[in-house]
């Protein structure tokens, strides 16, 4: 198991993680402290836990906000293959149509 020490608004934290596992965690406390240091900014004298706390809600309303894209884009996709199956199947029904209508006129 691996540890690594991430900073938070200026202070160390250190951290265990599974092994190839650290670059991730990285990435990660960055986002945090990018979300601690925009609520430290605006807010006045708020401790360090409340800090942590209303930057991570705000990670959490932003991933909340992309699940609901995704489900979106997701229903959006599957009313577009839905469509496309219609069009392939009346694509098909026009073909049969057709093909009967030459097998028709050749048989004259």
């Amino acid at each position: 198991m691996g540890q690594l020490t991430v900073h938070i608004n200026g202070k160390p934290y250190l951290l265990g993680c599974e092994d190839g596992e650290e670059a991730q965690l990285k990435t990660l406390a960055a986002a945090v402290d990018e979300k601690v240091r925009t609520v430290s900014a605006g807010a006045a004298a708020l401790g360090e836990t409340r800090l942590i706390l209303l930057g991570a809600l705000m990670l959490a309303d932003e991933g909340a906000a992309l699940e609901e894209r995704v489900a979106a884009a997701e229903a959006e996709a599957a009313r577009l293959r839905a469509q496309l199956d219609n069009a392939d199947s009346r694509a098909v029904a026009a073909l049969e149509a057709a093909a009967k209508k030459i097998e028709g006129i050749a048989a004259r």
